[in-house]
C-alpha cells in the first residue's frame, strides 16, 4: 500500500508482531512509544513522536495479562489526546472483558460497557476489533465500532487443506450455530452441533450430536478458545459418532490454564488460530496448535479509516 504520511501506527507491549506485520502491509515504520512498568507495577508511558493533528491507530489486543494491556491502552490514547492527536482509534483484535456483556446474576458488573465508557473517557474515537463475542457490545460505544471478521483467512485455510474431502463444519456449542452455518455454506459443506451442557464457567461438557459426522473430516469452529475444554470433550464425542479426524479453527486463541495439555492429549488433529493474541510459551511448542495471520486484513482495514473509504467490502 501507498505510505499515507498522516497515518501513524503505535502499539503497547500486548502483541508487537502483529503490529509490525500490519505496518509492513501498509508501508509504514512502527512510530515510537516507550511503554514500561515501574518497579511498584505502575504502567508508564511515553509517545517518542509528534502526534499532532495525525490520525493514529493504537494496536493493542487486550489479552493476558488482560488489565495491564487495557492500562497501556488507555494510557496511551489518554498521551495522544493530551499530545492534539487529531483521532484516535483502537485497534483492539482481540477485546477483553467481551464474554462480561450482561448481568447473568444479580449485583455483578456488565464489564465489556465498561471497558467501552473508559476507552470514550480517554479520548478514543473509533474501534476496529475482530470477532466479538457478543455483536450487541458495538452498542456500548457512541462512537463508530468496526467489528470485523477473521472468516476470509479461515475458509482460505479450509478450502486448501481440504479440498476433494467430505467435510461437516461443527459448532461446539448451540450459540455459534449461525457462525458455522455460514460457513458451511460457503464451502458447500454439511452442518452439525455438539449438544453442550455448561456447570459452571470455564468447565462444560459435551453430550451428544446433532448431525451426521460419519465418515467424514470434522472440522469445529469457534470464535475463541480459552481453557479448551469445550473443543476437547466435543473432539471426542465427534470419534465416537464416527469422523475420520477431527480440526478445530478459532479467531482468539486466549489458552489459558490447561489448555496446552489438553490440546495435546485430545483428538484433535490441528488447532488453528489467528494472530489476534500472542501465543503463551507453553502453546507454542504444542504441534498441534497452527497459526494464521490477519495483519493483512487489519492492515486493509486501517486504510480503508485512514482514506474514509468503506469498509464493509472487508466484512464477510
Amino acid at each position: 500500500m501507498d505510505e499515507d504520511k498522516d497515518m501513524m501506527i503505535f502499539t503497547g507491549n500486548a502483541n508487537k508482531p502483529l503490529a509490525n506485520a500490519i505496518c509492513s502491509h501498509l508501508g509504514l515504520p512502527l512510530s515510537d512509544a516507550d511503554v514500561r512498568k515501574f518497579s511498584d507495577g505502575e504502567t508508564y508511558v511515553e509517545i517518542g513522536e509528534n502526534v499532532r493533528g495525525r490520525d493514529v491507530f493504537i494496536v493493542q489486543p487486550t489479552s493476558m495479562p488482560v488489565n495491564d494491556h487495557l492500562m497501556e491502552l488507555l494510557l496511551m490514547a489518554d498521551a495522544m489526546r493530551r499530545a492534539s492527536a487529531r483521532r484516535i482509534t483502537a485497534v483492539m483484535p482481540y477485546y477483553g472483558y467481551s464474554r462480561q456483556d450482561r448481568k447473568v446474576a444479580p449485583r455483578v458488573p456488565i464489564s465489556a460497557k465498561v471497558v467501552a465508557e473508559m476507552l470514550m473517557a480517554v479520548g478514543v474515537r473509533r474501534v476496529l476489533t475482530m470477532d466479538l463475542h457478543a455483536g450487541q457490545i458495538q452498542g456500548f460505544f457512541n462512537i463508530p465500532v468496526d467489528n470485523l471478521y477473521a472468516a476470509p483467512v479461515l475458509l482460505k485455510d479450509i478450502s486448501q487443506k481440504f479440498a476433494g474431502k467430505k467435510v461437516v463444519m461443527v459448532s461446539p456449542d448451540a450459540g455459534g450455530t449461525e457462525r458455522t452455518r455460514a460457513f458451511a455454506k460457503r464451502l458447500n459443506a454439511d452442518l452439525a452441533i455438539v449438544d453442550k451442557r455448561r456447570e459452571r464457567a470455564n468447565v462444560s461438557q459435551a453430550m451428544n450430536v446433532i448431525g451426521d459426522v460419519a465418515g467424514k473430516s470434522a472440522i469445529m469452529l469457534d470464535d475463541m478458545v480459552d481453557t479448551a475444554g469445550t473443543l476437547c470433550a466435543a473432539s471426542e464425542i465427534l470419534m465416537k459418532a464416527g469422523a475420520t479426524d477431527v480440526h478445530a479453527y478459532c479467531t482468539h486463541a486466549v489458552l489459558s490454564g490447561p489448555a496446552a495439555d489438553r490440546i495435546s492429549q485430545s483428538s484433535i488433529e490441528t488447532l488453528c488460530v489467528t494472530d489476534t493474541i500472542p501465543l503463551q510459551n507453553s502453546t507454542r511448542e504444542c504441534s498441534k496448535i497452527k497459526v494464521l495471520s490477519v495483519s493483512e486484513l487489519l492492515g486493509k482495514s486501517i486504510h480503508c479509516i485512514n482514506s474514509e473509504d468503506s469498509v464493509s467490502s472487508l466484512f464477510v
